[in-house]
C-alpha cells in the first residue's frame, strides 16, 4: 500500500510596519504593569528595527530565533 505524503503548505507573510506595530500594541495591552510594558516595549521596538533593516521574505519561527541579543540593558526606574 502506497501512502501519499501531502505537506500542508503555510503560506509565507511578509509582515510590514503597520502589522509589526500592531502586534505590538497588542502584546502590550496585555500587560498590566507600566514597568513591564516599557521594558517590553523597548525590546519590541529593537527587534522591529532590526527586522524591518534586513530584507526578509517570511516571518517565522526561524527569523525570529536569528535576532541576535546583542545586550541586554537596564532599563531605570522613573
Amino acid at each position: 500500500m502506497a501512502t501519499s505524503h501531502r505537506t500542508r503548505k503555510h503560506p509565507k507573510r511578509v509582515l510590514r510596519l503597520p502589522d509589526l506595530d500592531f502586534a505590538k500594541r497588542a502584546g502590550l495591552n496585555t500587560l498590566g504593569s507600566p514597568e513591564s510594558k516599557r521594558a517590553y516595549q523597548v525590546g519590541i521596538d529593537d527587534f522591529v528595527s532590526w527586522y524591518c533593516s534586513e530584507p526578509r521574505l517570511a516571518f517565522n519561527r526561524t527569523v525570529v530565533l536569528r535576532y541576535p541579543i546583542r545586550d541586554v540593558r537596564v532599563i531605570p526606574l522613573e
